[in-house]
Order: C-alpha cells, then sequence, then structure tokens
C-alpha cells in the first residue's frame, strides 16, 4: 500500500522546459521457471521509429528533470492502456532527481489517473549513470522503497562503480548486464564471474535478471548458475507501444536444451550438477 505523499515544492525542479518528443517500446522480462511475465521494461523510442540513442542524444542539464518525468508518465500511461498487468520497469535518472518526494508527485499522478498501481512500478539506476552524490541516490531508493515501488540496478558489470555500487545500494533486484551474458556458455572466465555475482545476490536476497540474452545456450548455462529472469532478443524483441509476447515453443526449446545436458555426461559435471537444481530434479 502506497503512502500519500505530501505537497512538497523543489525549487531545482525545472519542469517548464519541454523534453523531446517520444513514445516508448516494451520488452518483457520472463520468469522461466513459471513461464510468466515478470514485467516489462519501457524504452524511450523517437516518434516515426528509430533508436534510443537518437532521442537520448538531445537531454542535457537544462531538459533532464523534465524528460525524466515525462517518461514516467508516458509509461505508465501506455502500461495501463495496454493492459499490463506484470510490473513495469522505469529507468530513472538519479541527477534527475533532486528531492525525491517532490520528484515523485508527478509518478504518483499519472498512476492514480491511469489506475496503474503504484507496487506494480520497479525503478532502474543504470551503473552507466554515475550518481554525484552516494547520499542523494540512497535517499532516492529509500523514498522509493516507502511506497512500494521496487528498486533495481541495471547493466552491472559495464558500468562506473561496480561492486562499489551494491555496497552502497542494496535493490530489490539487479540486471547483469549483456557484457557478461554474452556468449557466456564458452566462457569460463565470465561463467566464474556471473555465478560469483549470482551468489552475492542470492546471499543478500537480491533478484537477479540476465539482460541481452540472445542464445539457448546462453540461457541454458545462466539457468545453471541460478538465473530464473530473462531479458532479450531470445524472449522478444522490444516493440513500440506494445507487449510482445514470448512464444511457448522457446520456453519448452530451453527446457528441452536444459535436460539434454543433463543426460550428456560429456558436458561439465557442475553444470548438469547445477541444472538438476535449476529444474527441480535430483
Amino acid at each position: 500500500m502506497s503512502l500519500p505523499i505530501a505537497k512538497v515544492k523543489c525549487g531545482a525542479c525545472r519542469s517548464d522546459i519541454t523534453p523531446p518528443q517520444f513514445t516508448m517500446a516494451f520488452q518483457p522480462i520472463v520468469d522461466v521457471d513459471t513461464g510468466d511475465i515478470y514485467a516489462y521494461e519501457a524504452l524511450v523510442r523517437p516518434l516515426g521509429g528509430g533508436s534510443a540513442a537518437q532521442v537520448l542524444s538531445q537531454i542535457n542539464d537544462q531538459n533532464r528533470y523534465s524528460f525524466d518525468q515525462a517518461c514516467r508518465v508516458k509509461a505508465i500511461e501506455l502500461a495501463a492502456r495496454l493492459g499490463m498487468e506484470a510490473l513495469l520497469s522505469i529507468n530513472f535518472l538519479p541527477n534527475a532527481v533532486y528531492q525525491p518526494a517532490a520528484c515523485l508527485q508527478k509518478t504518483f499522478e499519472a498512476a492514480e489517473r491511469a489506475r496503474f498501481p503504484v507496487h506494480h512500478l520497479m525503478f532502474e539506476v543504470t551503473e552507466n549513470e554515475p550518481a554525484r552524490d552516494v547520499g542523494h541516490l540512497q535517499s532516492i531508493f529509500k523514498e522509493y522503497r516507502r511506497h512500494g515501488m521496487i528498486t533495481a540496478i541495471d547493466d552491472f558489470g559495464a558500468g562506473h562503480s561496480g561492486l562499489n555500487m551494491l555496497a552502497d545500494f542494496q535493490p530489490d533486484v539487479l540486471k547483469i548486464d549483456m557484457a557478461l551474458t554474452r556468449s557466456i556458455h564458452t566462457d569460463p572466465v565470465r561463467t566464474r564471474i556471473a555465478g560469483a555475482v549470482v551468489g552475492l545476490c542470492r546471499s543478500l536476497d537480491i533478484s537477479v535478471i540476465a539482460e541481452g540474452v540472445e542464445t539457448i545456450e546462453e540461457a541454458v548455462a545462466l539457468r545453471a548458475l541460478g538465473v530464473h529472469l530473462f531479458q532479450g532478443f531470445l524472449f522478444a524483441r522490444p516493440l513500440v507501444e506494445q507487449l510482445p509476447a514470448v512464444p511457448a515453443s522457446l520456453l519448452e526449446a530451453l527446457q528441452t536444451a536444459s535436460e539434454a545436458i543433463l543426460l550428456d555426461e560429456s558436458a561439465p559435471a557442475p553444470m548438469r550438477y547445477a541444472l538438476r537444481g535449476a529444474c527441480g530434479t535430483q
């Protein structure tokens, strides 16, 4: 249950500056153990097609706040219109949040107008966006959690702070960047690093999402490490103003591939052992 937000006026917030026009694409995050959609991430896109970079290249210190606010509102409005029942994951810019309570007002107003549950919101801070003030980012996370929202660190393993960021902020969710997941099934070093991250998160009660997964082999290797939440082109590409479905046939293929490794005596023993646990077998 969310708490009421006091009407706080933030003198640093410049909401009168119009951000560039944009819309949102959505990409699912799937729980391969249940086949359910855990969340959809809202990804900014230019009107008329194109990449996120075309929009983000227009963001500067003058329009950063208004853009961050507009992203939240647009994502919530579209999610409600599309009938989203899973979590809605929204990226936020920590350097665009001045007073957390004040900057959340438009988020709550948009959710109330759209009748979208606030506790279905997940806010991701990217490790590629360095926070200028650690204490400030901690206060943002605290305020989000106070209202029942989920916090996440995005792009873990590819940014500025690495383990230092995890030491300063214990989020509800950590997303392992594609820099670690790419071709992990052929890379023993990445396998060990990712396995250590998953084990660390398990000890801290943090859920792990593997990003950028493109092949069955990558998914099987990550599942063997204990990951069950996945995002990437293997499962679905982002669709503008639509909620992509994850084919049941793909989930069946992943299960079949995992079982094949269980039966393959030439497969690495640690992977076969880990998959027994991941697949619920003995």
